[in-house]
């Protein structure tokens, strides 16, 4: 039985990483992924070649983001993942939670806006497309805590505790769309939250830390409960090829525990980047208060000693 398209995965021997790592190519994905580089890296060249800068960290998360979209779609993990739900859950983890986090990073709006070219008084180009995109209300909706928060929580419980799961499971087709949208709720969510490319949603960085974790513990609690089933919960690994030598049970024990241990991964991960956004977002500050200061001669500290001056006055 053949449900990738990759090869027959009823056949598959035992998993090993070094298996799990062998090329296989989803040609939806591989073409996607070139695509995505592709155009990031046109993006980074115009910048260069008209003299401006692009920080070469975000280059780099950003590629690597892309490269572990590709990693997990373009590699035997995808043919283990269709018959064995803790492969399958390393997948989910980082096509939702680390890609998005390593491709917003790469700022690739940012890089977009500044590399695409005006089309001029009048007329939409695709920066101008862009843009109108941006503030829409559509961005607003889909963007917004209200909608992020629980389509992030619906996407673990309301498919894999629904008949919804088997049902894409059943084809390439369906896995495919179930794939892509595990990557679309991953940078949904964690768009507003880091906060490097502009959004219609963009509330203060305390804010974003709430937004955060309000969505964490639900995917912590989803891990915990696979754990602590005593059935399989969901059908399509009820029953694992014989050749794999596998447990139903004993392997959603596994997923289980892989959905639990890396919800702490993006935390920390998305947690360090906003507190060096704080950071640098108050030395921004302070260095234009310093600019105020000397353009003014510090207008605002001498009204200030004056108002103390006044009150001393009257106290005499």
């Amino acid at each position: 039985m053949d449900h990738s398209g990759h090869g027959m995965t009823m056949d598959l021997p035992p998993f090993t990483l070094g298996r799990g790592l062998a090329w296989s190519t989803d040609p939806f994905f591989l073409i996607a992924c070139l695509v995505g580089l592709g155009l990031y890296g046109w993006g980074v060249v115009r910048l260069v070649r008209r003299g401006d800068k692009w920080p070469a960290g975000r280059t780099l998360a950003y590629t690597v983001g892309v490269l572990i979209v590709l990693l997990t779609m373009c590699t035997r993990l995808n043919d283990y993942g269709m018959v064995m739900f803790s492969v399958h859950m390393v997948q989910h983890m980082l096509i939702s939670m680390l890609a998005p986090i390593l491709i917003l990073l790469g700022a690739p709006i940012t890089l977009a806006l500044r590399a695409l070219p005006t089309a001029g008084r009048g007329r939409r180009g695709p920066r101008e497309l862009l843009l109108m995109l941006l503030h829409s209300r559509y961005l607003q909706v889909i963007t917004h805590p209200a909608f992020t928060i629980p389509l992030f929580i619906a996407s673990l419980y309301g498919l894999y505790f629904t008949p919804l799961f088997d049902f894409l499971m059943a084809s390439k087709a369906g896995h495919i769309a179930m794939m892509v949208h595990f990557l679309a709720v991953g940078l949904v969510f964690f768009w507003p939250i880091m906060g490097v490319d502009p959004g219609p949603h963009r509330p203060g960085h305390l804010m974003r830390m709430l937004e955060l974790f309000a969505g964490m513990p639900f995917h912590a609690f989803f891990g915990i409960a696979l754990m602590m089933a005593s059935t399989p919960m969901v059908d399509a690994y009820r029953h694992p090829p014989a050749s794999l030598g596998i447990d139903a049970l004993a392997d959603q024990t596994s997923a289980g525990g892989i959905a639990w241990a890396f919800s702490e991964v993006p935390s920390v991960l998305v947690l360090l980047a906003l507190l060096f956004q704080w950071y640098r977002s108050e030395q921004r500050q302070a260095k234009r208060k310093d600019r105020a200061a000397d353009r003014d001669g510090d207008k605002e500290l001498e009204a200030y000693n004056a108002y103390l001056a006044s009150l001393n006055a009257r106290g005499r």
